[in-house]
This record gives C-alpha cells, structure tokens and sequence, in this order.
C-alpha cells in the first residue's frame, strides 16, 4: 500500500539498465489489473531500442524523458478482443496504473505518457511500431532508476467528496 502513496512521477533517470526480471514482474503486475467481464484487451509493447524512443520525443510533447529511460512499455487496447465495448480504455488504464506502481515497489521510477485519445499522437505511435489497425496505444510508460527524489504528495480534498447526492 506504500506505493499508492509514495509513487510520483519520476522524469529523471540514472543509466543504470532495467533487467529483464523487473520488466516481466511490471508486466505480471499489469496483467493482473481487473478488465470488464475479464476481457483482457491489453498488449504491452516493450521498447529498449534508443532510437525508437528518441523518434517517439519527435511527435510526443511531453516525452523528452525517453532520452534517458532505459525502457519504455507502450500500453495498447486491442478492440477485437473486446466483450464489452469501449472499455479497452478503463481496463488498460487499470493495467496501467498497476505497472506504475509496481515499478516505485521495484525502485524504479516511471512515468505515464498519454497518447490516446490525441489522434496525432495514436497515428504516429502506431506507425512506428507497427501495430495493427485493430489494437489503439493508450499511453506509454517510461521506465528507470531515478535520478530525481519527490516527497509524497497528500492529494486528500475532502471538497471532492459527495455523498448520497452532488
């Protein structure tokens, strides 16, 4: 439960290399998120390649960490595995969220990169990394030791809180 708390979003990283052990247990942690009927409608998209992610900062605003990162796991819906229409996207933002906390559980740190739903960004991700028609990339993580420390942030706002009604 620390890492709910604890994780933030680490832009900075060492050039100390991610095994692969740490890699499949994000991934394990992934997998594990719930889906609508348990449709599981993610792929996961492990980059370790330094080109492919210097050209993702080219098209990608927000991404320049990807320069340091060790890795980056691009988090995809594929529509033709879906049971319950238009849900891809909860479900693999619970997949999400499960690899971003387990990477801070690991010592890494990580950071969540939207791409869907700006279709710019969709097209071009899909382009370079070939990915089929049918499978839409939510977000892509990028993945590190940290270079950077962050205090934990109390995001608590009892104003938000409404109960029986608005």
């Amino acid at each position: 439960m620390n890492s709910i708390f604890h994780r933030r979003s680490i832009r900075k990283y060492t050039d100390k290399i991610v095994s692969e052990d740490l890699i499949e247990e994000i991934l394990k942690a992934g997998m594990a998120a719930p889906s609508a009927g348990n449709q599981q409608p993610w792929h996961f998209i492990v980059i370790s390649d330094k080109n492919i992610m210097i050209d993702i900062t080219k098209f990608h605003p927000y991404s320049q960490m990807l320069k340091e990162a060790s890795h980056a796991i691009v988090v995809c819906g594929d529509l033709s595995l879906e049971k319950h229409e238009g849900y891809w996207v909860q479900d693999c933002s619970a997949a999400m969220q499960n690899m971003l906390l387990m990477a801070d559980n690991l010592g890494l740190g990580a950071v969540w990169l939207g791409v869907y739903p700006r279709e710019e960004r969709v097209n071009k991700v899909k382009e370079l990394l070939n990915i089929p028609q049918n499978v839409i990339p939510l977000g892509i993580m990028s993945l590190g030791y940290p270079a950077e420390t962050k205090e934990p942030a109390d995001r608590f706002n009892p104003s938000r809180i409404h109960r029986d009604r608005w």
